[in-house]
């Protein structure tokens, strides 16, 4: 999600995958150092951020969500270690290329909602737990952090979520296609 708060304005949207087997090792250093937990998202993996306006996710938007997402299988993620972006420390999904796949799929069908508004070369699918912060910080997030680990999380949908001007709140949910019997 965004680097702040003050980033997010009423009407912007995201779709993300949440992870609630995340919860219980990254609610705590999420609530402190993460503004988009303090603003309602919970532990996820951002497939694109930001997304269309909610004045443009009409009908229209929401069968194309699912005509796209549901034909992508359902898979599994395994979290097994901290990573950092810049002031960032995240937990690493592996494998990445169905999230990656996500996102490029989405914004080839929306050029207009480039991920992370066009900021960024390189898609790195992470979770993030902590923005901002001094590398003494993110050392004892990933110290705490370490007996938490590693642990898998079921992917079958992608949430749209909505900024209303004070939280985020889920607007809708699509399912991804059925996993791939091999």
């Amino acid at each position: 999600m965004a680097d702040d708060s003050s980033a997010f304005h009423t009407g912007q949207t995201g779709l993300i995958i949440q992870i609630p087997e995340a919860e219980p090792a990254v609610r705590r250093w999420r609530e402190r150092l993460d503004p988009s937990a303090r603003a309602g998202v919970p532990a996820h993996v951002t497939v694109l951020f930001p997304f269309l306006e909610t004045s443009r996710t009409d009908a229209l938007v929401h069968s194309a969500l699912a005509h796209v997402l549901g034909s992508h299988p359902s898979f599994d993620l395994r979290f097994e270690r901290c990573g950092r972006l810049p002031g960032v420390s995240h937990l690493v999904p592996e494998p990445d290329t169905q999230l990656r796949q996500l996102t490029e799929a989405i914004a080839d069908r929306w050029p207009e909602a480039p991920p992370y508004g066009g900021r960024f070369t390189e898609i790195v699918p992470h979770l993030t737990i902590a923005q901002g912060q001094e590398d003494a910080v993110l050392e004892d997030i990933e110290t705490d952090l370490a007996g938490s680990l590693p642990f898998t999380s079921h992917v079958s949908s992608v949430e749209l979520i909505v900024y209303d001007g004070t939280k985020w709140q889920e607007r809708a949910s699509f399912a991804l296609g059925e996993r791939s019997r091999s």
